[in-house]
């Protein structure tokens, strides 16, 4: 499978009612030039000045965001923060498969490996769009489709990977 076409099948995947999220993760792939252009205050806060090779990955993963079908949470994020912005995505599972997550001390990729555990035993995956940065994107999907979600990213040039043990 070509890359343009695992990373639009990666947005079809996480975002399958919301074509504009493929739509931007293509045109950051066909013209970075131009994307870089239309989306520059956004890629700004990003430090991204210029096409980069990861420029689609990124646009995907604001297109996520856009959407809430993404919540970007900080290396050392509390857990109930990170439920708190969990819970509101459009994806998410219902409240009582986050019972008792918020009160966790656990350090934060730590808790996020429980919080993906727990999801898992109630159908959801839990995962993290790599964007090689100090943040997780997280995503939450139907569990039975956590392996496409890892080959279709490896199949892009990219990587996302399931927060479970």
């Amino acid at each position: 499978m070509a890359a343009r076409d695992a990373l639009v099948a990666v947005a079809a995947l996480l975002a399958p009612d919301v074509p504009e999220v493929a739509g931007r993760a293509a045109a950051a792939h066909d013209d970075p030039g131009a994307y870089l252009a239309a989306h520059a205050d956004q890629l700004d806060e990003r430090g991204i000045d210029e096409p980069i090779p990861e420029l689609a990955w990124i646009a995907l993963v604001d297109a996520l965001a856009d959407h809430d079908l993404l919540a970007e949470v900080d290396w050392k994020e509390a857990a109930d923060e990170i439920v708190g912005r969990l819970q509101a995505l459009r994806s998410a599972p219902p409240d009582e498969a986050w019972a008792g997550l918020a009160e966790s001390d656990l350090p934060t990729y730590e808790f996020l490996v429980l919080a993906g555990d727990r999801l898992a035993a109630a159908g959801t995956a839990l995962a993290v769009l790599d964007i090689e940065s100090d943040c997780y994107p997280l995503v939450l999907l139907p569990a039975g489709r956590a392996g496409e979600l890892e080959g279709l990213a490896t199949a892009a040039g990219f990587k996302a990977a399931m927060l479970t043990t």
